[in-house]
């Protein structure tokens, strides 16, 4: 599945932002941002921090309410977007901006995550998800070719497996 690449990677810091743990630091949150290729990470306050794991927890609704993500993604459209322009910041090539390029870095992330989320939607909303392992509450983009991954990782999916033929071992 090739996603728009806007798209693509701002769902992509959507499901990182989800995945973060709730406390996670202002600079935690910085390297974070610098790990999903999120450009220009302005300095963040503990406040703004979280602003922004409050704006994930929003985000995390998206991932696990299939049944309510278009309307959950309008709602997160309508709290952030602002008028798309195209920009070539940082010797870029060409690319969408949902808020202006000096607006601080939370009102940039949340546009962000936002729009990539309402791609994502418009383009296969099943590509949304969160691992089928009970106890692991990871989400995920699935960029799979066949859009079938059910787990976060392939070691959710072994321990899975592994239980399933454990199960079936015990009782044949």
């Amino acid at each position: 599945m090739h996603f728009n690449p806007y798209g693509g990677a701002a769902a992509e810091l959507a499901a990182a932002l989800v995945n973060a743990s709730p406390g996670t630091s202002a600079r935690d949150l910085e390297r974070l941002l610098h790990a999903q290729g999120y450009q220009p990470v302005g300095t963040l306050t503990d406040d703004q921090a979280a602003g922004l794991m409050a704006w994930a927890r929003r985000l995390e609704e998206v991932f696990t309410r299939p049944e309510r993500r278009v309307g959950l993604v309008n709602a997160l459209l309508v709290d952030s977007a602002s008028r798309p322009y195209i920009s070539t910041h940082d010797d870029r090539p060409p690319h969408l901006h949902f808020a202006p390029e000096r607006a601080p870095t939370p009102e940039r992330v949340r546009a962000f995550t936002a729009a990539g989320l309402a791609h994502a939607v418009c383009q296969d909303p099943d590509r949304l998800g969160r691992c089928a392992r009970e106890g692991c509450g990871v989400v995920f983009v699935d960029t799979s070719r066949n859009g079938r991954r059910r787990y976060c990782d392939t070691r959710c999916a072994n321990r899975v497996h592994v239980r399933e033929h454990r199960r079936r071992g015990l009782s044949g």
